[in-house]
């Protein structure tokens, strides 16, 4: 019992947030190629199984990885910086590492993952059409060599501001995802654990890490598309978010909001599990214990 005790009371570091998500992000790095194609096709009947043999069979296996250099350092940029941001401030309110209330966790992953997105934005948005190139013909396929060189060729070729396209949607996206993650997983961590029912363990960081990643898909599958359509869009031709969501709805339709759904899920359940398993990994064995509190 004092070894679950001492597991449940330790403190992760600032950067533990960012690896663990860059591991989850390379494992299921495929999936998410093939939501965001599923998600810029227009017209299109193609399935999560028929897009995936698609791709293969046009690009090879490795093509299923095209944009992952840009995931990765996404993932050690954007992630690190709302784990740390969420992390310091919990700290901060409880320096114990005891419980804070859901608003504070609320208004807490809110704030970082709006940080998060303004640090990750440029990577996101090059990793987006490092994904969705492979569907294009050869003649219109932008063909980075890597992250660093989409970045450049973005700058030179379309400016500085291009990087920080669909920055409205992708920063509602961050906000409604972190509080998925972080603050549903904490708040249902928590409520487990109060039960009785559950102690620090495999268990209990899988049931809740899969119902924050089944709350946060709901949550944000709508930006999500808006999101990957506005960052594949030419400059200039969604004059504002409203012009694209009516244009959206008006050529695909409602449904359209929620396409991708299942591959998104199937996507982001085992990653936001993974993330947390790695997380509590680190936590746990290369963490820190909380200051001791003198008693006077």
């Amino acid at each position: 019992m004092n070894n679950i005790k001492s597991d449940s009371s330790r403190l992760p570091r600032w950067y533990f947030g960012g690896l663990a998500s860059a591991g989850a992000a390379f494992i299921t790095h495929p999936l998410d190629l093939v939501k965001v194609h599923l998600q810029t096709q227009q017209h299109g009947k193609i399935g999560f199984v028929g897009q995936t043999v698609k791709i293969v069979k046009t690009e090879g296996f490795f093509g299923l990885f095209n944009g992952l250099s840009a995931s990765l350092l996404r993932q050690l940029t954007y992630s690190t910086t709302r784990f740390a941001i969420y992390g310091k401030i919990k700290q901060q309110i409880s320096p114990q590492g005891q419980p804070i209330s859901f608003g504070q966790k609320l208004l807490t992953a809110s704030f970082a993952g709006a940080a998060g997105n303004l640090v990750g934005n440029p990577w996101d948005m090059v990793m987006v059409r490092m994904q969705n190139d492979v569907k294009l013909p050869m003649d219109k396929r932008r063909n980075y060599k890597n992250v660093f060189d989409g970045l450049v060729r973005v700058m030179r070729e379309e400016g500085v501001r291009m990087l920080f396209s669909g920055l409205y949607w992708n920063t509602a996206r961050s906000v409604m995802m972190t509080v998925g993650q972080l603050c549903i997983y904490d708040q249902i961590k928590q409520m487990l654990l109060e039960t009785g029912h559950f102690s620090e363990g495999l268990a209990l960081y899988f049931t809740a890490s899969f119902t924050a990643g089944a709350i946060s898909t709901t949550m944000t599958q709508p930006v999500d598309v808006l999101k990957t359509r506005s960052m594949n869009a030419k400059p200039g031709k969604f004059r504002t978010p409203l012009h694209l969501i009516k244009y959206t709805a008006e050529v695909d339709g409602a449904k359209a909001f929620y396409k991708g759904f299942v591959p998104r899920f199937v996507r982001l359940g085992p990653f936001t599990v993974l993330i947390f398993v790695f997380f509590e990994q680190l936590r746990i064995n290369f963490g820190f214990d909380p200051p001791v509190v003198e008693k006077e």
